[in-house]
This record gives structure tokens, sequence and C-alpha cells, in this order.
């Protein structure tokens, strides 16, 4: 494939996500990184040499970068907030859309573009990446799989620690204007996320006690939700982010056992299930296909299928956090409004 038919990539933001993100475009032969935006000079040099793009098409404001570049898509890797305007711009000149999670902080902008989306002929895609998990997909196909049994969630727990605090104290993650919150909105959007999209449940209403680390009450070293779902199930989900190292444990039961995911670090997770009759057992878990990102953001664009993680899902990712923040400060059972 020539360079010419490659997908012309635009980066917006240098930091970690940008970067890691976009070393996979250009690893991957249908695409290539051609253009960077970032408002630092020094994240702007750095990046640069790492995803080989030059002075020339390095931009400190990204609208200027997607005026100027003949891009196809754009990758936005930013802080939290500033997610809603930059994907608008991208949608509005015509490109299909990367966002690292969450989509956004704020719940009608998130409405806002999963309607874009889902009447744009681009493609958005947004960074859960346990959409591309194999033992996730094998976890998910029990509650929703085409041919997999009659069965609903009834119960579960999640809980995922991390040293958070104390890693990203003094950076935008800790800035609740440009992270929209604490960890909960960080790490442990990933974790909301891997519950609803794994069981299929709908979130309805929320309790929430959490331990804030700022005097505003806005950036949360730990939260511990107790959500009701629309079939009646109930759940815990709990962020903690003064603890020494991850660990990460999902543990969703049914009428006929238990699904447990487990992991530690930032490795790959595994899959147990737990019988009516209390044996363990292991599933085969194939992850040979096991897609990245850009692999399945490419393979979108090419194909027309939906993005593994849409923008409906990040709205209901948005909502549940939302609603969760409004009754830790309230002490309220507060509704989750999808709609």
């Amino acid at each position: 494939m020539s360079q010419a038919e490659k997908l012309r990539v635009g980066v917006i933001g240098g930091g970690y996500i940008g970067t890691t993100v976009g070393r996979l475009f250009n690893q991957d032969p249908r695409s290539t990184v051609t253009a960077l935006a970032d408002v630092s000079a020094e994240t702007r040099e750095t990046a640069g040499d790492t995803l080989y793009v030059g002075e020339g098409s390095q931009y400190e404001d990204y609208r200027e970068m997607l005026d100027a570049e003949g891009l196809d898509a754009v990758l936005v890797g930013t802080p939290h907030t500033l997610h809603h305007e930059m994907v608008t711009a991208a949608l509005d000149r015509g490109l299909h859309v990367f966002c690292d999670k969450p989509l956004t902080t704020d719940l009608e902008e998130a409405r806002d573009l999963a309607e874009r989306a889902e009447s744009s002929e681009r493609v958005l895609m947004v960074g859960y990446q346990r959409h591309l998990n194999s033992a996730f997909q094998t976890a998910r196909e029990r509650w929703r799989g085409d041919d997999g049994p009659d069965l609903e969630p009834a119960f579960l727990s999640a809980e995922i620690t991390q040293d958070w605090i104390d890693r990203f104290e003094g950076t935008w993650r800790t800035d609740p204007d440009l992270s929209g919150g604490g960890n909960l909105y960080d790490t442990g959007s990933h974790l909301i996320d891997a519950v609803l999209w794994t069981t299929g449940l709908v979130p309805e209403e929320v309790s929430a006690e959490m331990v804030f680390a700022d005097d505003e009450g806005r950036v949360d070293q730990r939260a511990v939700l107790t959500v009701e779902f629309a079939n009646g199930a109930h759940g815990t989900i709990s962020v903690h982010s003064d603890a020494p190292c991850v660990r990460e444990h999902i543990h969703v039961w049914d009428d006929e056992g238990a699904v447990y995911l487990e992991g530690r670090q930032w490795e790959e997770r595994e899959l147990e299930r737990i019988d009516q009759d209390s044996t363990t057992v292991i599933p085969y878990i194939d992850r040979s296909k096991q897609r990245d990102k850009a692999e399945a953001f490419i393979d979108c664009i090419e194909t027309g299928e939906e993005p593994p993680a849409t923008a409906r899902d990040a709205l209901a990712v948005t909502a549940l956090t939302e609603a969760a923040y409004e009754a830790a400060r309230t002490g309220e059972r507060v509704a989750v409004e999808l709609d």
C-alpha cells in the first residue's frame, strides 16, 4: 500500500494516549500519523519524535491542524473535559474519530455525540479497550450472545484498586476542571463500562459514598457505588485510589452460577466460570484474533461495522458516573438518566 492510500491520522494531544495509540496507527500498514497538535511545545517535540511527525505538521492549535492538513481521521487523547469540542470539530469536518475514554464528562454533551454518531456516516469509536479483550468478549456471550443461554445477571461486585492519587498528584488527572472528577472518571470509567457492556445491564438508580482528596469535594479517591438495574439486579462498583498496586475483579452471578474476571496490574484479565455445584471451570480464551484499537478502528472504517465501543456505550458510562457524583454529594439515591 502506498503512502497516499493510507488512512491519514492527526493526533490531538501528544501525551500517553496520543503516543501509545498513535504508534498503533503507525504500525498498521493501512494508516499513518501525519500531523500532531498539542498546546505544549515540549510535548509536541517529544511526541513528534515518537510518531515521526516533523515540525511542519506540528500545531499548537488543533483547529489549525484540522484545517491545514489533509486528514481522514483524528485521534483525540486530551484531558477529558476537552473531548466534546474536539470530537465535534472533527466530525464537522467530515473526519472519522477515535476518542479516548470517557467520551465526555457532561451528560448533555454525551447525548449530543451519541446522536451525532448515529446520524453520521463517519466512525466515532471510544477507547474502552475491554470491548476488544477476549476474556470480556467471552464473558459477554453468556448474557448477550445470539446463541447463549437465557440468563440474566442477578447481582454483581466489581472493584479496582490503584495507587492513583499519589501517581497523578499535580497532573491534569487530579484537576477536575480538566478531568471532570477523580478516579471514577479515569480508571473507574473502564470498570463501569466493563460491567455495563459485558452484562448488558441497564442502570436505573445509584447511591454512592465517596472520600474526596480535595476540599471542594470534586476529586474522589475512594468511591463505592450501589446500583439498581432495570431487571431488578443489584451491584456494587468500587474504585480505590490509595492502594499500593492494581488489582481488578468483576464477579457476576446469575441463576446458573457466576463469571469471574480477575486481573493484576495491566496484564490480560483471566476468566473463570463458577457452576451451581461450586465447580470452577476455566474456559478456553482464544486471544489470537484479539485486535488492537487502531486495527479495530480502521476495520470499522473499511467495512462499515459498528465500533466495538460506541458513543451510546459511552453515554451510559457518563450517565451512571454523573448520577453517582450527585448521589455522593447529596446523600440521596439518584436516578440514572440515559434518555
